[in-house]
């Protein structure tokens, strides 16, 4: 029985999401822990915060221009054969890294990194375990995998964290490279109906100029950006902005009953909480997304994420707001993904999701390469992250608002 013709199984639990959220865990785990390198290698080169803000920048921006490639090649050719293709460039990228020493070299190097993140993403991976799914359990399942890749992001940083306390970073990122790699070891599971019949007679031109023809799919790109900006100006500069702005975390305190007893320990765990938080929130946008319209839910998502940041960046940054901001942001940090993806399996169809979903994931990573570059940059010229961070603000809210005029009704009922 060959992959097309694998028939839905109408049970929550597959094979195909076991291995699709160990693949997500891995590859999201290390990529949520970039943020704890920034501070130990612009210290030991002498660099700008800027230098290496820029190569996360770029990493996110090769992210988005993979993804909807890794998409197409997983529609085209199969999905593991993607996703092994993503596995070498994700590992290939952190041992050339480990031997660079100019800030271009970096900057080079993480394009190799951000394809890897593509093929073994949201875009590849949400697409098959999508198409493994019932009609009646779908929505779940991918709140289900988006939510494993927030676990990897419980330990990522964390784990840097601990591991630079023994290790180069060079070394660490050698043996993240092998983690990496064992993430093959889940492909065999990974087997999913490629769609319907009616959608497998649908051309790859076709379904893709429809999508582009329909003010909709413009506007779910559109509102995807501020997700980008958000996610990952946070995973790139919150722990050094905590590190640097926080006040101090004082004996006998909670935080330093735990051991942690530093604001940089604080910032590596703050991304920690984020992810966390976020286990919870993704299965219950997971869960909202069969009972209720998903344009609204991503608008509420949108608004309350604005609400947060600006409440947090005006106030005194303290070890509380930082913990109440962490948990906070955390709980609305992915839940967008199982409901934009839904969102455009809902409206496009499943056969063509991969695409179609990693070209509005683009998007994401627009916005991502301007929050990452952004920081860094303005944090060099104005010695602070306030003004970039009431960007993330404004951006949020306009994401909020784009989101309501979407058309929530699939394209082949418009044309009946």
């Amino acid at each position: 029985m060959t992959a097309r013709t694998l028939p839905v199984v109408n049970r929550l639990l597959t094979p195909v999401l076991i291995s699709g959220c160990i693949i997500l865990m891995v590859g999201f785990s290390i990529r949520a822990s970039f943020g704890v390198f920034q501070l130990p290698i612009a210290n030991e080169f002498g660099w700008p915060r800027a230098e290496f803000s820029l190569a996360i920048a770029i990493q996110n921006l090769a992210w988005g221009i993979g993804q909807p490639i890794f998409g197409a090649i997983a529609d085209r050719f199969g999905d593991r054969k993607a996703i092994v293709m993503g596995v070498i460039c994700y590992a290939a990228g952190l041992v050339l890294s480990s031997f660079a020493t100019t800030p271009g070299a970096h900057q080079l190097l993480e394009i190799l990194v951000g394809f890897g993140i593509a093929g073994m993403g949201f875009g590849v991976i949400l697409a098959v375990v999508g198409r493994a799914a019932s009609d009646e359990n779908r929505s779940m399942t991918l709140g289900i995998a988006t939510a494993a890749g927030s676990l990897g992001q419980v330990f990522g940083a964390p784990a840097a964290e601990f591991l630079l306390g023994f290790y180069s970073w060079q070394e660490v990122f050698l043996i993240f490279a092998g983690i990496v790699g064992l993430a093959l070891f889940a492909l065999p599971m990974m087997r999913a109906p490629v769609a319907t019949k009616a959608e497998l007679e649908e051309t790859f031109s076709e379904i893709l100029g429809k999508a582009f023809r329909d003010p909709s799919y413009g506007l779910i790109f559109v509102g995807f950006f501020s997700c980008g900006y958000q996610l990952a100006f946070v995973t790139a500069h919150f722990p050094a902005l905590v590190t640097e702005m926080s006040g101090p975390i004082l004996p006998g305190s909670i935080l330093h009953t735990m051991g942690i007893t530093t604001t940089a320990a604080l910032g590596a765990v703050s991304i920690s909480l984020i992810g966390l938080a976020n286990i919870a929130g993704t299965l219950y946008a997971g869960y909202l997304g069969k009972r209720y319209s998903r344009k609204y839910l991503l608008a509420g998502i949108y608004m309350g994420r604005t609400l947060i940041a600006a409440a947090f960046i005006a106030f005194p940054i303290t070890p509380l707001t930082v913990v109440t901001f962490s948990i906070g942001m955390g709980s609305l940090w992915l839940a967008t993904v199982p409901l934009t993806s839904g969102l455009v399996a809902h409206i496009y169809g499943l056969r063509y999701m991969g695409t179609l979903y990693g070209l509005v994931f683009f998007s994401h990573q627009l916005g991502s390469f301007l929050g990452v570059w952004l920081g860094g940059t303005l944090y060099d010229s104005t010695g602070s992250y306030v003004t970039v961070w009431w960007i993330g603000v404004g951006v949020g809210l306009l994401s909020a608002i784009v989101h309501l005029p979407i058309r929530e009704v699939p394209l082949k009922l418009r044309e009946v």
